[in-house]
């Protein structure tokens, strides 16, 4: 039985009840203001990408449920690094909240020599959603089906977009090489936004990007679908096969979308912000933008997140060491 994203959302709120009630009222005291002035959703991607296009579809009923303003701050660069390392450097005081897909944690610590910041300075406040990636190429490609393309990778060198050094895409293309023996070039952009501005250009021929930033582009036909990562068709593209349907399993992506805040963050006020976030997670208006933009509502918090990260993590390290990724 398929458990609908409000059924999973109303559980997880039932579930943080208990933990609410247990932080102490004194502790709930030293929050009773927060937030009293704006609170920065630093996000460390470019605009226009999925991630930046959730954080300004939270930031509105965010607003409206905490009473002070959340602006979008874009801080790209280095797979998602640099941002990140501005949230664990702030102030550990609410103000500064980091929107991130996970492979910033998953797969950078296995794919840079050095990291600017420790896993343990970041406190998962939750992962708020899940998207599929979409294995895409240009018009100009001949093949039209997954199979026929990886026949003429084999015969020709394809040049693959992705959304830069350790992002999701970049760990799909190298794990399609790896399994088909395809030929192919990785070009890092510095997110999913210009990776899709780039195949839409023809400056590269294919991609394996997330599903949200090309949708539009798909639909209007300016991009060919060839499958899709996830575990399921994608109800918006419910003609484009899932890679397991093809046979290639091991090819299934989801991106996760992560809030997080500096480690050091008083309890009381990652309970009220993620109170916060559950909330806006149920509003049905929430919930048809996230499906408008192909992605799952997941309120993960606590365990639940923990392990999912880690599953993330110990799949990503495996996959970065068995195909030689680099950081080109």
């Amino acid at each position: 039985m398929t458990i609908s994203p409000r059924v999973r959302l109303a559980a997880a709120l039932f579930a943080f009840a208990p933990l609410v009630a247990a932080i102490p009222h004194n502790a709930w005291a030293q929050a009773a203001d927060f937030p009293d002035k704006p609170v920065k959703l630093l996000t460390n991607f470019p605009a226009g990408g999925p991630l930046d296009i959730l954080g300004r579809a939270l930031a509105i009923p965010l607003q409206a449920e905490l009473k002070q303003p959340f602006v979008v701050d874009n801080r790209p660069g280095a797979g998602g690094n640099i941002g990140a390392d501005l949230v664990a450097k702030s102030p550990a005081d609410g103000y500064t909240v980091l929107l991130t897909i996970d492979t910033t944690l998953t797969i950078n610590p296995h794919l840079y020599a050095s990291m600017p910041f420790e896993l343990k300075d970041l406190k998962p406040l939750m992962i708020v959603s899940s998207s599929g990636l979409t294995v895409g190429v240009v018009p100009s490609v001949a093949a039209r089906t997954l199979p026929d393309f990886i026949a003429q990778t084999k015969r020709e060198n394809i040049t693959f977009a992705s959304a830069g050094n350790g992002s999701p895409g970049h760990l799909a293309a190298e794990i399609f090489a790896t399994a088909t023996g395809s030929k192919i070039t990785h070009v890092p952009y510095r997110g999913n936004a210009p990776a899709v501005t780039a195949l839409l250009s023809n400056e590269v021929q294919a991609g394996i990007l997330a599903t949200p930033g090309l949708l539009p582009h798909l639909q209007a036909g300016k991009v060919r679908p060839l499958a899709v990562t996830g575990g399921r068709r994608s109800p918006l593209l419910p003609a484009v096969p899932t890679v397991g349907e093809l046979g290639m399993k091991n090819l299934q992506f989801e991106v996760l979308y992560m809030a997080m805040v500096p480690a050091a963050t008083p309890e009381p006020i990652v309970a009220k912000l993620r109170d916060a976030l559950l909330k806006t997670l149920a509003m049905p208006e929430i919930e048809r933008r996230l499906a408008s933009l192909d992605m799952v509502g997941l309120g993960e918090t606590g365990k639940v997140a923990a392990d999912h990260l880690d599953a993330n993590r110990a799949r990503y390290g495996a996959v970065v060491k068995s195909t030689g990724m680099k950081v080109d």
